[in-house]
């Protein structure tokens, strides 16, 4: 179950199929997997081994695509960060991790060499950046140079061993580092090929970022069969659809907010597009005027993904898209479901509780947090902290968000970190942060606050102070409610669904 053998397979049994596209580059297996050798040999040259934890902080890139298989080789641990973090975040996740080393670029030179001196447990020869040295820094060039193109030594890696963490947050307060072994993103290779009807000659074309765990959900089928990948800098609507008319795309996966600005561009017509066999969303729910349009101008094309890293997943099959416009689907194999009550008793069909879930892509846990591994695994079920549904049929249709997460253009955005912050300010006497309803990103967040002293702060000054101090740009709020209180409820809680009401109404 090494992930690392698939590569140097496909070099041998078809080596001139074409693997990659990215920009003007356009590579064979043969020759992505030489490249991916010179780093994994780099790599080791520079003193990391089996277990160790590698971090990147880059925007799409090939770099990244040769990070992710070198480590697949090494049973070195990759730990992709979010280019739109910010100082304090990114600082913090470096730390829980125990990175070793570092891949970024130039324009995260500046913020990489104040936070350096926090870190003592990376060398200083292990900053690495994909555009050149710069004093105290080492170039990609320079870490690949003269390193051989031969597979490197077998690493010995079994199904068990740890391949990546994703942070599920950018986050001021406690990281959760989620860890999936080699194993594990096996099942994405071979379960996710079957559900989305991929073959050896399929295209994927991914324009979302590839640091998110939604972008396995194409990455790892690819690597699995030997299809093509083409990889985009950023989303880009109308290149999009060149793209996917130019080079006869099959295979998509977006966010609901990509979706919508595929809809809504003038160069959108069905027939430019009439090559993709799935365009799937993830993420977030899309919005079922949405759905129509998709499934009218693109018919059975469509697949709807609802999932968390952690690992429970349900899809909506494009032979089901229309039927069941309203629900995410029902189980991957090998999964399966409750929705259960407060008291952890299954409720009947149609009656909303939590959904919990069971199934071998499951994470082995939160990197060095047992404790919330445990209150997020009880008795082998994965407690998703979402609310749904089943039918008569046993199709999922989600209701609301327990844990009142914020899901900002694919991206989980937790109302508490940014609460953290807001309530920093001298003039806030209580905050609360939710959801509203956006056209571009699917939601964004709001802040509420209470102040101590009426009219010591306006809201403009409030949304700029917050957005300066929070860890990652997608945490940054839209607006602020200034109030005399909270709507609450009898036991003192602040009710979110009636501030959206209210903010709706304003």
């Amino acid at each position: 179950m090494n992930i690392g053998a698939l590569l140097p397979r496909h070099g041998r049994y078809r080596p001139d199929h074409l693997a990659l596209i990215f920009e003007d580059q356009r590579l064979t297996f043969r020759q992505l997997d030489a490249r991916v050798n010179r780093l994994a040999n780099g790599l080791l040259a520079a003193g990391l081994a089996k277990g160790d934890k590698l971090a990147t902080v880059l925007p799409n890139c090939l770099e990244q695509l040769e990070v992710y298989w070198a480590a697949a080789k090494t049973g070195i641990v990759v730990v992709p960060m979010s280019p739109l973090l910010q100082e304090s975040g990114l600082a913090s996740l470096l730390a829980d991790s125990d990175s070793r080393l570092v891949i970024s670029t130039a324009a995260f030179a500046e913020m990489l060499d104040r936070v350096r001196g926090t870190l003592p447990g990376i060398r200083a020869d292990r900053w690495v950046l994909i555009d050149g040295a710069r004093p105290g820094f080492r170039g990609y060039a320079d870490l690949v140079a003269g390193a051989s193109e031969s597979e490197p030594p077998d690493a010995g890696v079994t199904d068990a061993d740890p391949y990546n963490i994703i942070y599920s947050s950018g986050t001021t307060g406690e990281p959760k580092g989620i860890v999936h072994t080699h194993g594990i993103r096996a099942g994405y290779c071979t379960m996710f090929a079957s559900t989305f009807r991929m073959t050896p000659e399929s295209v994927c074309l991914h324009a979302g970022s590839i640091v998110f765990n939604g972008a396995f959900l194409d990455l790892m089928p690819w690597m699995y069969l030997g299809c093509t990948y083409i990889l985009h800098p950023a989303f880009d609507a109308g290149r999009v659809i060149e793209e996917v008319e130019r080079s006869r795309v099959t295979h998509m996966v977006t966010v609901p907010s990509q979706i919508i600005a595929l809809l809504n561009h003038p160069a959108f017509l069905p027939e430019k597009l009439a090559s993709l066999e799935m365009l799937q969303s993830v993420g977030a729910p899309l919005h079922l005027e949405y759905k129509r349009r998709l499934n009218e101008a693109l018919p059975g094309r469509f697949y709807e993904l609802y999932g968390l890293t952690e690992g429970f997943m349900t899809v909506l099959d494009r032979n089901d898209a229309v039927r069941k416009a309203g629900s995410v689907g029902v189980p991957i194999g090998f999964y399966e479901m409750r929705i259960l009550d407060e008291a952890g008793r299954e409720v009947p069909t149609g009656e909303v509780g939590e959904i919990c879930g069971r199934g071998p892509l499951m994470m082995a846990g939160y990197y060095k947090r047992q404790d919330l591994t445990a209150k997020a695994i009880v008795d082998g079920w994965l407690h998703s902290g979402d609310l749904g549904y089943v039918d008569e049929d046993g199709y999922l249709f989600l209701v609301d968000r327990k844990k009142d997460m914020i899901i900002s253009g694919g991206v989980n955005v937790y109302p508490r970190d940014v609460e953290e912050v807001a309530v920093q300010h001298p003039a806030v006497r209580e905050v609360t942060v939710f959801g509203v309803e956006d056209p571009r990103w699917g939601e964004t967040p709001v802040a509420a606050v209470i102040l101590r002293e009426p009219g010591a702060v306006g809201a403009r000054e409030l949304v700029e102070w917050i957005n300066a101090r929070v860890a990652a740009k997608f945490q940054r709020v839209t607006d602020v409610m200034i109030l005399d209180d909270f709507p609450r409820n009898v036991a003192g809680k602040t009710l979110k669904r009636v501030l959206r009401e209210q903010f709706k109404r304003a």
